[in-house]
């Protein structure tokens, strides 16, 4: 006798003993069939479109109900709500078990974090950078000309509109004030 509540009649004689594959098989199928489609849409719902942990999900409350199903019906309409109460306590659990131990880390971070090879040179920029920032603007316009876009000093003096002999001074002191800036920072060039 079946229940509409989805629970099968568990007395004696009634169900075997011992695990039939193929009704087991029939089983699984049954519940995936009618409920499959509903119950990953629910959970991918319950997981904000994490498709693939809610497969896992939905995989892991089909199991649950294959180890329960001398007494479900996967037909009968009441193992719907029973399904969706045990994807509500695994997407729980999740959340619980993610909150209780610290953040993991995904290959894509260690990925942007540069190797041996390129540490030397990103850790040079950055210094360089920081010492920049602690030149006058007229030093850092002199320097960018003259240095960084290989400038020659007529062509600096035109660009700027200053004399030539200004740039030349101007790019000797602002020289010495980044290798100042350089040093208070432990890098020596």
């Amino acid at each position: 006798m079946r229940h509409s509540t989805g629970i099968r009649d568990t007395r004696p004689g009634r169900t075997g003993g011992t695990r039939d594959r193929a009704r087991d098989e029939e089983f699984v199928r049954a519940v995936y069939d009618k409920h499959g489609v509903f119950l990953l849409r629910v959970t991918t719902g319950l997981l904000l479109g994490d498709s693939h942990q809610a497969q896992d999900l939905v995989q892991e409350a089909v199991l649950r109900a294959w180890q329960n199903a001398a007494i479900l019906d996967p037909e009968a309409e009441g193992i719907r709500p029973w399904l969706l109460t045990v994807v509500r306590n695994l997407v729980i659990d999740g959340y619980r078990a993610r909150q209780a131990r610290p953040p993991e880390t995904i290959d894509t971070a260690l990925n942007a974090v540069p190797g041996p090879e390129r540490m030397e040179p990103a850790l040079t920029r950055k210094i360089v950078r920081e010492a920049l920032a602690d030149l006058t603007l007229q030093h850092r316009e002199i320097l960018v000309h003259v240095e960084f876009l290989d400038q020659s000093v007529a062509h600096t003096a035109k660009t700027l509109g200053i004399p030539k002999g200004t740039v030349k001074s101007r790019t000797h002191l602002a020289l010495r004030a980044l290798r100042a800036a350089l040093a208070e920072r432990g890098y020596t060039p």
